[in-house]
């Protein structure tokens, strides 16, 4: 990333291109008039499909419209499709410096690591060398509300921002990338926690 140069974030996810957490992740980042949005995302609920690729038949892509994105696409394929086609400058003329992959509807922890279509998305990029971050809000039925995921959002922008800076000075650490699960009830938490994850005995 060059010095000066506006970071250029792809965005994903696997609850699809119209979900609320994936329309409120770019609208924070869009807000913060910080970053260059690019979407490539499911055109329909691709929850839990892990990292399963497209492989026997086509996949379509149609360009849609969201507000503040350089472009986006809605993708026929699943999440690790969607950054696939993302990063190889077949939809977009350029490799972004990080990819995005939420909010997820639900927590992405333990062994749900394995199962999430949305950390795939994530670690499609981390396969091509491409920094990223998945992102999962803890969702309750009858508690959370679609607000909650702006929250969710808003707590997760420095963490973006700062990750690019360590992008642009080289000191971000390679063969990594990031999963971050929000709380619900997120206005009560003030602190991120770093874990790494573990087999529970």
């Amino acid at each position: 990333m060059e010095e000066g140069k506006r970071g250029t974030i792809l965005i994903t996810n696997d609850d699809g291109i119209d979900a609320p957490g994936l329309r409120a992740l770019v609208d924070s980042l869009v807000n913060s008039n910080l970053f260059n949005i690019f979407v490539s995302a499911p055109d329909s609920e691709k929850s839990a499909v892990s990292h399963s690729i497209t492989w026997l038949h086509p996949v379509a892509v149609k360009q849609v419209h969201i507000h503040g994105t350089v472009a986006s696409f809605a993708v026929s394929g699943t999440p690790a499709d969607c950054t696939s086609l993302g990063i190889s400058k077949a939809l977009f003329p350029i490799i972004p410096d990080l990819v995005v992959s939420g909010i997820n509807k639900g927590s992405n922890c333990g062994y749900h690591i394995v199962y999430s279509g949305t950390v795939a998305g994530a670690r499609e990029a981390f396969f091509n060398d491409i920094p990223s971050i998945s992102i999962s809000y803890d969702w309750v039925e009858g508690k959370s509300n679609p607000h909650d995921f702006s929250l969710a959002a808003q707590v997760c922008i420095p963490i973006i921002n700062a990750v690019l800076v360590e992008i642009k000075n080289q000191s971000y650490p390679g063969r990594c990338f990031l999963n971050i699960d929000v709380p619900n009830s997120v206005a009560n938490h003030k602190n991120f926690c770093q874990v790494k994850p573990c087999l529970l005995e």
